[in-house]
């Protein structure tokens, strides 16, 4: 199943009223802690289920960007094998208190992150609760079936191809019994974009939250091959995604 999806990270110049809008909108529990490059605000959302995350403020002139880290046993080797197939790095192996982390760019200009936890220290994961969980993330770009190749060969993930016409897009599980399923597919603006969506119960009713809490809508609800989906902006312009849980 390959290396699994284990964190994310949403960034933007306005961290702190994002922490705020996120917290309003899914009801998750934000900890604001120091970090050298600041104040890191750390996502709990209580959902009982999926991955928890963060938000984190970017540098002057910066775009927003969202960002999902693969768990990796040796992140130095994994960071070298990106390179050599081509990722530049970002944020080279950094170690902090519980976690060693580090950030390269595909070949699209995605950014992903790389995550080496200290195991004997390791945090209590995701809280018991009913807000909802963070379920599925997505890494889109201008060439999707190169992508495919990329991260098969760094992280092991096997795809499954679901493409619809016009659309490319395969489904992988890289949960390995831990983390979340995703996707990588056609971006339709062409522009690399990684998603990460919250499964929740009615799409329209978040949309309308967030636009009241100072978000706004990118995509309406809208059905893909069954699957019902919404796309959000956030207060600092981060694109976040909504889910319906999938029928039987």
């Amino acid at each position: 199943m390959g290396n699994p999806v284990v964190h994310f990270d949403l960034t933007g110049p306005e961290a702190e009223l994002t922490a705020k809008f996120y917290g309003e909108l899914f009801g998750w529990h934000i900890q604001s802690v120091p970090v050298p490059q600041g104040t890191y605000h750390l996502i709990d959302t209580h959902a009982g289920k999926g991955i928890n995350g963060g938000i984190m403020q970017t540098s002057e002139g910066q775009q927003p960007f969202a960002t999902v880290y693969a768990e990796v046993d040796d992140i130095r080797a994994t960071l070298d094998k990106a390179e050599k197939l081509g990722a530049k790095t970002v944020v080279p192996v950094t170690a902090m208190e519980l976690v060693t982390f580090a950030l390269f760019t595909d070949s699209d200009g995605n950014v992903i992150g790389l995550f080496q936890s200290d195991h004997s220290q390791q945090g209590p994961g995701v809280s018991p609760g009913d807000n909802p969980p963070v379920s599925w993330f997505e890494i889109l770009g201008s060439n999707p079936k190169q992508a495919w190749s990329f991260y098969g060969d760094l992280f092991g993930w096997k795809v499954e191809d679901i493409s619809a016409e016009g659309y490319t897009y395969g489904q992988i599980d890289a949960s390995a019994g831990k983390g979340i399923p995703g996707g990588i597919g056609s971006s339709p603006d062409g522009q690399p974009h990684v998603n990460v969506y919250a499964t929740v119960d009615n799409l329209q009713r978040y949309l309308d939250r967030a636009e009241s809490l100072g978000g706004k809508p990118i995509v309406p609800p809208t059905d893909m091959g069954g699957v019902q989906f919404a796309l959000l902006g956030d207060p600092q312009g981060t694109g976040f995604g909504l889910v319906l849980p999938p029928t039987t």
